[in-house]
């Protein structure tokens, strides 16, 4: 209380802006407890986003570049839900919610514009959900149907995919892809829809999906590429323990032979030999004719012998029954006989169907890396491998790939030196490291508050609490009898020198000067015991800090 008003009053200015410093720091240490909202936002629904939340009071940041926009960890989910009432963020397409704002007035082609429109969003929204697409557009032509054309034409779609970076599509996501596409618009034939990729790519087309390459169509060709890629793969498990990972280049082509051929042949054999032929059918026909035959020729014994032996043949009529050598007839009527008897023919049908896929040819390109070795200085050279083991290689990929040289096959391996490219390092000062530029930004806040807060503490509070200690007081008397003085603590007289009156000069004893870390302890005991809550704020923004 002792104190001058303007000591009080810079005392008091000086306290302020020391709690004030305290508060900016905790402040600022809860400043960076910010999450995302949204990411990847287009222009549009960011503007959009960023009006609702001035309008909300809401604070936000952007990140770099300003893809994602971000407000404090605990208003994130209310932020999200008010947005989400007002339809934020809308996305780069609408789907059938364009039929919620059906305005009066709206013609027949406006309702088929905004059907379509819905439609494709609604597709774009489906594809897009896939894992491998990034982003996807749809476009539908969908013909005017009209009952006095006798010929209607058929809709068609054309779908542009963009792929997240080392993703790609196999042959069954893209037919699920054609297939939503085609069961989503009526009468929509699968062979109608086109997709593409980001680089122009026809991914699938009116050829059911099959993208031409080398005169392959795409199952073909990824036979292919899985057979060469097992037989890489075989090569490479086998000589990587041996050289090493770095040190081997392998690549396999196989000619597949994808032809289809079909053989149909018949063999008929002969019923030759010993081997008893098989009955196929027998016919036989006999006729007699019931008149007596009238004798005729010369009489005598010559017309009475009896008929000889008949035969038959295998096929064709039988020949009259005779009734003797002479020319007189037979005693008792004519008779015809005929007899037909087929035989089985061996017969064999043989049908061959070739395989498809079988490999014709396979060439195995091996390149191994020359050796390095280090001399005596230290100094490291590179050495081609000997022939030798350039033949043990061959050999070894030759019975991974199981080599045909009937068929064909060839198998090359070589040695190079392989180049490495030398990775240049930057020497960047410490200073200009992001690193450091990072590490500089999150301290420049506290430091600049700690040395506000030294400034405070030493240019106006610390010269005020000065004031406030005793001083030491010079005090001077004269006596007349200095060796009355009591002597000091080392047993000497205290007497000055004698003044020009004759009397002594005397100078009180001083108490000795206190300890400096002392005094500056038992200040801060008393600031302690009278404001507690300051030194309690004091000691909080130092552990903050």
């Amino acid at each position: 209380m002792a104190l001058p008003m303007p000591r009080k009053l810079m005392l008091g200015a000086g306290l302020l802006a020391l709690v004030g410093l305290l508060v900016a720091s905790v402040m600022m240490s809860r400043d960076d407890d910010y999450k995302v909202l949204f990411a990847n936002l287009s222009d549009k629904d960011g503007g959009a986003i960023i009006a609702q939340l001035a309008q909300q009071n809401v604070p936000y940041k952007y990140t770099e570049g300003g893809s994602a926009i971000l407000v404090p960890a605990k208003l994130v989910h209310d932020v999200r839900l008010k947005l989400a009432q007002s339809g934020l963020p809308k996305g780069g397409t609408v789907g059938f919610e364009l039929m919620d704002n059906a305005r009066f007035g709206t013609t027949q082609f406006q309702e088929r514009l905004n059907f379509q429109r819905g439609l494709e969003g609604e597709l774009v929204r489906s594809i897009t959900s896939m894992a491998a697409v990034e982003a996807a557009r749809v476009h539908l032509a969908l013909p005017q149907q009209n009952g006095f054309f006798r010929e209607q034409q058929k809709p068609s779609a054309s779908v542009l995919l963009t792929l997240h970076p080392g993703r790609t599509l196999d042959r069954a996501q893209l037919a699920g892809i054609v297939h939503l596409v085609a069961a989503s618009v009526p009468e929509l034939n699968p062979k109608a829809v086109s997709v593409l990729d980001q680089n122009g790519t026809l991914l699938s087309g009116p050829d059911e999906g099959m993208a031409k390459a080398e005169g392959l169509d795409a199952q073909q060709l990824q036979y292919v590429n899985q057979i060469e890629a097992t037989y890489t793969k075989r090569v490479m498990d086998l000589l990587e323990p041996v050289i090493g990972r770095d040190n081997l280049r392998a690549q396999v082509t196989a000619n597949v032979d994808f032809t289809q051929t079909e053989q149909t042949s018949e063999e008929f054999k002969p019923n030759q030999g010993g081997e008893a032929a098989t009955v196929r059918s027998a016919q036989t026909s006999e006729q007699t004719n019931g008149a007596a035959a009238q004798p005729s020729g010369v009489p005598g014994a010559a017309s009475n012998q009896p008929p000889g032996p008949t035969t038959a043949p295998v096929n064709g009529s039988a020949a009259p029954l005779q009734a003797g050598n002479g020319n007189g007839a037979a005693a008792g009527g004519q008779a015809k006989r005929e007899a037909v008897t087929n035989y089985e023919v061996d017969k064999t049908v043989r049908v061959t169907r070739a395989a498809t896929g079988n490999i014709k040819r396979l060439t195995v390109a091996v390149v191994v890396n020359h050796r390095s070795t280090t001399d005596k200085k230290g100094n490291v050279q590179s050495v081609p491998l000997p022939q030798e083991e350039l033949d043990k290689l061959t050999s070894l990929v030759q019975e991974a790939v199981g080599f045909n040289k009937e068929r064909g096959d060839s198998v090359k391996v070589l040695d190079a030196p392989f180049k490495v490219d030398k990775q240049t390092v930057e020497d960047v000062p410490l200073w200009k490291q992001p690193q450091t530029q990072d590490m500089v930004r999150t301290l420049a806040g506290p430091l600049g508050l700690a040395l506000l807060a030294a400034i405070v503490v030493f240019g106006a509070i610390r010269p005020v609490l000065k004031q406030t200690r005793p001083e030491a007081v010079r005090v001077e008397a004269v006596v007349d009898d200095g060796a009355e003085l009591p002597a000091l603590a080392d047993g000497s007289n205290p007497a000055g020198s004698e003044d020009e009156e004759g009397g002594l000069a005397l100078l009180a004893q001083q108490p000795p000067k206190p300890d400096p870390a002392q005094v500056r302890m038992e200040e801060a005991r008393r600031i302690a015991a009278e404001n507690p809550a300051a030194v309690a704020n004091i000691l909080r923004g130092w552990i903050s800090a």
